[in-house]
């Protein structure tokens, strides 16, 4: 079995496909235009990873209550510093840094609605 993507249920599908796409490097594969606004999204590899869609009419995690340590959509960084200031820049909020022993840089952000995401600057890459 291949991993295909994880799908989260979110209010603001629109929004926050323009947000990853504009600033975390994500494609659009596929999305629908009306309910449930299912959106796919490939990362830099050409890897579809995440589906956003929209259903009120189920639960919706309010990732702001959550520690980032129970859900986070980890990033590869090249520079875990610059990409911080500048996803800071544009709307994101900070939750901490970590500097491993050896060497790797990981930042734990939160997007503009909550949702926890890491930027992974990792001495020896997985």
């Amino acid at each position: 079995m291949v991993f295909e993507h994880i799908a989260l249920n979110v209010k603001n599908v629109e929004d926050i496909k323009d947000w990853y796409v504009s600033n975390m490097g994500l494609e659009v594969v596929f999305e629908q235009t009306e309910a449930p606004f299912m959106t796919f999204f490939e990362d830099s590899t050409g890897r579809v990873i995440l589906e956003l869609y929209y259903r009120p009419d189920e639960e919706i995690t309010d990732f702001k209550t959550k520690h980032p340590l129970n859900f986070h959509m980890a990033f590869v960084s090249q520079n875990a510093e610059k990409d911080k200031n500048r996803l800071l820049d544009k709307g994101a909020s900070f939750v901490e840094e970590i500097t491993k022993e050896d060497g790797s840089h990981l930042v734990m952000l939160r997007d503009p609605w909550g949702m926890p995401l890491q930027l992974c600057h990792r001495t020896k890459p997985f």
